[in-house]
């Protein structure tokens, strides 16, 4: 977006938009190590990028005393549009960086609520359109450190490349290895809203007896059924047992491996080849498709 600084104001061509589409992520293995004194929790898990995202324009406000503006459409989010983690990334944005008012469009395609990391992404990715767009010349580092504050898996959305993540979920190590790569792979939702603070009420933190990174790297997505958890899972299964039910249908139609992402709702399955899924399951299939080895994201 074209813009000139004259004195501290902007000015600026309204007619030019920037279009950026927020991907979603699913959690290869998920394990609550502890809890901190700041009442987080530290964690365990791979973070993996799917093609599956949501569609987020924005473009100079054409009244720039209306202030920044956010409308939502397609899923619906539970929230006002003023609460949205977009609207949160701008305003923090805002508190130490000069640049015009924004009309913005958040179009939904992952669903809120279902371990998906839709609304983090949104997050990470606005701000890295901003930072782009008005030359704020924040590095990766910076943009990650800002992210953090809003959620604690935003800031491996500013990459969005396959990495083992700890602590909150902000220490981030990227594989390189073609994980995945020519896998086949079936999401699902339930359409089930899973609060994440009463997930970690009802979890009990452990120390896992073999790190996630060191499983992965040797075995195989073939061997990781009996190697690979998500601690998020025993509440969620018991409260809400048709997530159960969807996981272990998966296994019987011939996954490799399922698992619930994030604190859930959604299910994922691996397969080795395309595969058709069974008729019971077909209305809760939000994407599916053969991976490819992810690049970052602008």
């Amino acid at each position: 977006m074209r813009q000139i600084q004259n004195h501290g104001v902007f000015l600026h061509d309204i007619t030019v938009q920037m279009v950026t589409f927020p991907r979603a992520k699913i959690n290869i293995g998920l394990r609550i190590t502890g809890k901190r004194q700041d009442g987080f929790h530290n964690l365990e898990t791979l973070f993996f990028p799917l093609p599956l995202c949501d569609a987020l324009e924005f473009v100079v406000s054409g009244n720039q005393d209306d202030g920044d503006i956010l409308t939502v459409t397609g899923l619906e989010t539970g929230g006002n549009p003023e609460d949205n983690l977009v609207m949160k990334a701008v305003r923090r944005l805002r508190e130490n960086f000069s640049f015009p008012y924004l009309k913005m469009h958040l179009h939904k395609a992952i669903p809120a609520g279902a371990g998906l990391g839709g609304g983090s992404s949104d997050a990470a990715f606005i701000l890295k359109g901003i930072n782009r767009c008005y030359g704020l010349k924040l590095d990766n580092n910076q943009l990650r450190s800002i992210s953090l504050e809003l959620g604690s898996d935003c800031p491996f959305f500013i990459d969005s490349i396959p990495a083992f993540a700890g602590g909150r979920g902000e220490i981030l190590e990227s594989t390189d290895k073609q994980l995945l790569h020519n896998y086949y792979i079936i999401l699902l939702n339930p359409g089930i809203n899973i609060n994440t603070r009463e997930s970690y009420q009802n979890c009990r933190p452990g120390i896992p007896i073999q790190s996630l990174s060191r499983i992965i790297e040797n075995n195989a997505p073939e061997k990781w059924k009996d190697l690979i958890i998500n601690d998020f899972e025993n509440y969620a299964f018991e409260r809400f047992p048709i997530i159960k039910d969807m996981k272990e249908e998966l296994y019987r139609s011939g996954a490799i491996f399922s698992l619930m992402s994030g604190s859930g709702s959604s299910v994922y399955a691996i397969f080795r080849n395309r595969h058709v899924i069974p008729e019971k399951l077909k209305g809760y299939v939000i994407w599916q498709g053969y991976l490819q080895q992810p690049t970052q994201v602008r």
